[in-house]
């Protein structure tokens, strides 16, 4: 089965490895016992994702890639494996959707003459305002 990515592009399940490993923090006895919580684990490099995506998640800033190029997931939030595994791949679907994304080009844009006046205006009232704050001379 492959995960989604978009409409044109999924990655393999193969390129994804997933280990359980047990949870930190509070929890009592289950935690100590029960190996809920996900590592993920995804090699972009070796990944069959296109590789205009390869060269934006590996200009990303971001803790969870390593220098190697292995984006690093762990997901605990869940008592259950099946939810946090449900959740690491959710994060990483997130994460490469975000490297991906294009933002508009923004176009340069001209204030109207009317606007440039009302402006103007207000500034002038602005100024003549703050001038009568002054002292009064005999």
């Amino acid at each position: 089965m492959n995960i989604v990515i978009s409409e044109r592009v999924s990655i393999p399940d193969t390129d994804v490895e997933i280990n359980a490993i047990r949870a930190q923090g509070a929890g009592g006895q289950n935690v100590n016992k029960v190996s809920s919580a996900v590592h993920l684990r995804f090699d972009i490099r070796a990944s069959a994702l296109p590789e205009s995506y390869k060269t934006r998640l590996l200009a990303l800033n971001d803790s969870r890639l390593n220098k190697d190029g292995v984006i690093v997931i762990k997901a605990q939030q869940h008592r259950t494996r099946e939810k946090n595994h449900a959740e690491a791949i959710r994060r990483l679907v997130q994460l490469i959707r975000q490297a991906t994304a294009t933002s508009k080009k923004r176009r340069a844009t001209k204030p109207t003459r009317s606007s440039q006046l009302k402006r103007l205006d207000r500034k002038n009232k602005q100024g003549r305002k703050k001038a009568l704050r002054g002292k009064v001379f005999d």
